[in-house]
C-alpha cells in the first residue's frame, strides 16, 4: 500500500465533524458557514481564503479584525501573483 493509499484510507475512515463542533466564528447570524459561501461562488483557493478571513474577522480575535484582515490582504496578494504568473 502506497503512502497516498494510506492517506486516502485514513481520510475515508475519519468521522465527519459535527456542526456543533465548528467554532462559532465560522458561522454567520443565520448559521451560514463561510466554507459554504466560498463554495457557492466557486472561488479560487486564495480568494476563498481571503473571504473566509474577512467573514470571521471580528469574531475570532479581540483585535477588531486586524489580524484576519491582514491575512486576507496577503491572500489577495498571492492571488494577484498567481494571475500575473499565469499571464506570462
Amino acid at each position: 500500500m502506497t503512502q497516498n493509499d494510506k492517506l486516502i484510507r485514513n481520510l475515508e475512515t475519519m468521522p465527519p465533524i459535527e456542526l456543533q463542533e465548528v467554532p462559532n466564528y465560522y458561522k454567520g447570524k443565520n448559521g451560514y458557514m463561510a466554507k459554504d459561501v466560498v463554495s457557492n461562488f466557486d472561488l479560487t483557493y486564495n480568494i476563498g481564503t481571503a473571504v473566509t478571513y474577512l467573514l470571521r474577522s471580528k469574531n475570532k480575535h479581540n483585535d477588531g479584525g486586524v489580524e484576519d484582515i491582514r491575512k486576507a490582504i496577503n491572500h489577495l496578494h498571492f492571488e494577484l501573483e498567481r494571475i500575473h504568473n499565469d499571464a506570462i
